[in-house]
């Protein structure tokens, strides 16, 4: 079955991140600000049987996304940044509760390296960047809550699973570890752009790949039949 606002979503999608590569702001402010109600259209209008409290929360957590990919547009202002960061907690609080309620629940053996990534995370910014490293860090524990939680191979019994991931399949279920793992891939990138890139064209491409990965992220995390009931 045709999914039209998915597919308008990845256009959008595509041309956040030429925006933010070609410095073309304008641009930006066009088209991010469509991405999450566009996927927020899927999960209304899907025929998937989703649970009415599941869908609420679906709604909320891309109704949060949608408010820090506004405040995100200028991710070089700090405040704006801690905002967006603010936001996006909320949105990573509903996914985890999502994945909560599917049975989702922390194994050791994905828990602790994201344990120890977000460990070397909050210690580099407290050294390189203070003054936005409480906030950020505080974030970032929500993220990885959220991140542990997707990986567990329990929400995709029937997948393929390497390495604590599962290996995307037909099953939407499956993809939910990717897409956690290309989440913390784009929160990461946010992190080593704040505190490296110097060059106006280095921190455009950053930027476009934050996007990029980001949005991938969204588009297999918010697939509203990756939430269903059996």
């Amino acid at each position: 079955m045709r999914r039209p606002f998915r597919a308008a979503f990845l256009a959008a999608a595509a041309a956040t991140v030429y925006g933010a590569v070609t410095g073309r702001e304008k641009v930006q402010w066009v088209a991010k600000p469509l991405l999450m109600p566009l996927l927020a259209a899927d999960v209304a209008t899907d025929r998937a049987v989703l649970d009415p409290a599941d869908r609420t929360v679906l709604l909320g957590s891309l109704g949060a996304a949608t408010i820090g990919d506004v405040l995100l547009i200028e991710p070089d202002n700090d405040r704006r940044l801690i905002a967006g960061a603010s936001s996006f907690a909320v949105m990573q609080t509903g996914y985890s509760v999502l994945w909560w309620r599917r049975g989702g629940r922390p194994r050791p053996e994905i828990a602790v390296p994201r344990v120890l990534a977000w460990l070397g995370a909050a210690l580099l910014m407290r050294a390189k960047a203070p003054t936005v490293a409480a906030p950020l860090t505080a974030y970032g524990a929500t993220l990885g809550s959220a991140a542990v939680l997707a990986s567990d191979p329990g929400l995709a019994s029937g997948a393929k699973n390497i390495a604590g991931l599962n290996i995307p399949s037909s099953d939407p279920r499956s993809r939910l570890g990717l897409g956690a793992l290309l989440f913390t891939v784009s929160d990461g990138l946010i992190v080593l752009r704040r505190l490296f890139a110097r060059s106006e064209r280095s921190r455009r491409v950053t930027e476009g790949v934050i996007l990029a990965t980001y949005a991938a992220a969204q588009y297999l995390l918010a697939d509203p039949r990756a939430h269903a009931r059996d």
